[in-house]
């Protein structure tokens, strides 16, 4: 049978975490701290708006582009929160999580042979969506001496006449970077020199922590007609289990986006988009369920920073997503070696640094999704498994 599958999909390497993680699942007494999943219910009043439309009967098909009064709802809140104006009739599609939005984008604007830039450490998926769309991903390595944000001389340094796009993921999975708004100044005038489409995965908006609230790439002076910015409900109101995402940018980019979409899916869960609805029902009850989840996370940050650098696994503070991104490098292991041995030596999963990239190697991700009991247990057997290696 293989010779009926495509080599490029042969070829295309099984995800760094699912595969770890595959191991983990065949094992008992194991604590993890490796999934990036909300460890919060979806919040009542959003599940109950779902109940109500199933007990009604409202099950249909919705519009290709998303239920009109949801894309109302998000145009309100993008605008409310991160000052970008789409119109909901034209600008916003629906699609079923963030992740069909990246395929979607993707499939839209790639010839065969055409350069994406990936920035690296990032989410697994950025990179083979581009080889499945016949393009070539162009790794820009980012830094921790610069808080692995993306600089202006490595985006230069990456372009060739062929590059069309690039990625940008920020808040980032797994390093918790993010990019102010003078950092996203600096790469701006290089977009726009290049004429690229930016493709900003904004998923963790939500989720900063610190005095600066999110900054999306859209709202830089010249970013908005060329930035296609994708988002969702998974991470930011623990609805990872709807799958449903969105996308807004320009209005023929949308169009193209959603002739795939209607082809492929036809349309994002009826029942998942009118709890969205709810979930962006007003300004008072939305902010009040994210603010409660971000305090939480915020907490769990600021002692996983401090205990790794207390233990000696230096850790730059992350001011974004639910993740921090320690160094192993004085342990003399490599990530996939220390993971190995603190799951059968120690009993906690991580997740090694060199599934986001090959620039991740010395370093474990960390998800602090995950209650500050469980943290706390979890910190303990990292704390003995490091007593018992270094001895």
């Amino acid at each position: 049978m293989r010779d009926f599958v495509a080599k490029h999909v042969v070829d295309l390497p099984p995800s760094g975490i699912r595969k770890f993680f595959d191991v983990v699942a065949t094992m008992s007494d194991v604590v993890s701290l490796g999934v990036g999943e909300p460890d919060f219910k979806t919040p009542q009043h959003v599940r109950q708006a779902a109940i109500d439309l199933l007990t009604e009967g409202r099950t249909r098909y919705t519009a290709n582009l998303g239920i009109p009064a949801l894309r109302e709802r998000i145009a309100h809140y993008l605008e409310r929160r991160f000052h970008t104006v789409y119109d909901p009739t034209s600008q916003i599609m629906c699609t079923i999580g963030a992740s069909e939005a990246i395929d979607v984008a993707l499939r839209t604007i790639l010839e065969p042979g055409d350069e994406v830039l990936v920035i690296e450490p990032c989410y697994v998926s950025y990179k083979p969506s581009v080889i499945l769309q016949h393009g070539v991903p162009v790794i820009v390595t980012t830094k921790v001496e610069n808080n692995f944000k993306l600089m202006p001389d490595e985006i230069e340094a990456a372009i060739t006449p062929k590059t069309k796009a690039i990625i940008l993921p920020y808040p980032n999975n797994p390093t918790g970077a993010i990019m102010e708004r003078e950092d996203l100044e600096k790469i701006a005038p290089i977009i726009i020199k290049h004429d690229l489409l930016v493709i900003s995965d904004e998923i963790y908006a939500e989720l900063t922590y610190g005095d600066k609230d999110h900054i999306s790439v859209a709202s830089i002076d010249g970013m908005y007609e060329r930035t296609i910015v994708l988002n969702g409900f998974s991470k930011s109101f623990a609805m990872t289990g709807w799958r449903l995402g969105y996308a807004a940018g320009p209005k023929d980019l949308i169009a193209q986006m959603n002739k795939i979409h209607a082809y492929v899916v036809m349309s994002a869960p009826v029942m998942s988009q009118q709890a969205a609805i709810e979930a962006l029902r007003d300004d008072v009850l939305c902010d009040g369920d994210v603010r409660v989840m971000r305090e939480a996370y915020d907490e769990r940050r600021r002692y996983l920073l401090e205990e790794f650098n207390r233990l000696g696994l230096t850790c730059f503070e992350p001011k974004g997503a639910f993740y921090v991104f320690p160094s192993i490098q004085k342990t003399g292991l490599s990530s996939e070696e220390f993971c190995e041995k603190l799951l059968f030596e120690g009993g906690v999963a991580v997740v090694p640094g060199n599934a986001f990239g090959q620039c991740g190697e010395g370093f474990i991700r960390i998800s602090y999704a995950y209650s500050m009991d469980e943290l706390r247990v979890c910190m303990g057997k990292i704390e003995s498994f490091l007593v018992k290696y270094n001895q």
